[in-house]
This record gives structure tokens, sequence and C-alpha cells, in this order.
């Protein structure tokens, strides 16, 4: 019972991640609003949390309730007949297996290696 809430429940965030990239490209939403739909989707791809996971407890926090009320927030900033037209084209990117889903990753993960090796280069002279 618990188990099926939860996929619900990811699911759903994963649905308003996807219209939330539709809405940041959509003529009929507020520049702000694209600033911080920007903002959410960068933090959900993210690997670094706002706290640590591994903190017990508090580092599940900005994933459980942060990232539901940042979504809820630019939601309401998104005019409604807008916003049903993004859930719509998201539920249908999601039902096709796209290959640039794939690349879009590597591409993510290239970047944030790449990020993380010009950090720890510009930390280790300091660190020795």
């Amino acid at each position: 019972m618990m188990r099926q809430q939860l996929d619900i429940w990811l699911k759903s965030i994963k649905r308003n991640t996807c219209a939330l990239y539709l809405a940041s490209r959509h003529p009929g939403v507020s520049p702000l609003a694209k600033v911080l739909i920007i903002a959410i989707i960068a933090y959900v791809l993210s690997p670094i949390d706002l706290i640590p996971d591994f903190i017990p407890i508090i580092g599940y926090l900005d994933d459980l309730l942060l990232l539901p009320l940042g979504i809820a927030l630019v939601i309401k900033m998104i005019p409604s007949d807008v916003w049903q037209e993004c859930l719509e084209q998201a539920d249908d990117d999601m039902a096709i297996d796209s290959p640039y889903r794939k690349t879009a990753a590597v591409i993510i993960i290239i970047i944030w290696l790449l990020a993380a090796v010009l950090v720890a280069r510009l930390l280790l002279p300091w660190l020795s």
C-alpha cells in the first residue's frame, strides 16, 4: 500500500517536472516563473542537495518538502490553461521512449564530472 502511494507520488513529480520544462518554453509564462522553473529543474537534475541525504531524516527534507513546495509555487504562477496544455504534452512525451533522454542524461553527467574536476583542480593547491 505504502509502496504504491510512493510510486504514484514519484510519477507525479516526474510528470510535473516534465510539464515545468515545457512551461519554461511556453510564451504564456511570465519571465519570473521561467527563472524559478529553470532553478527547480536544475535542482531536480542535480546530484547535489541543499541538505545532504546522508544526514539522517533531515537530509530528505529538501526532497520531500522543499521540492514539492517549489513546484506548487511555480504551478500557481502559471496560467491554468497553459499548465493543462503542458501536462497533456508531458503525458504524451513520457509515453514515448526517446533516445534524447539518454543523451541528455549523459550530457548532464559529463557536465557535473567536468565541474567536479574543475573544483578539485582549484581546491587541490589550497589543500596541499
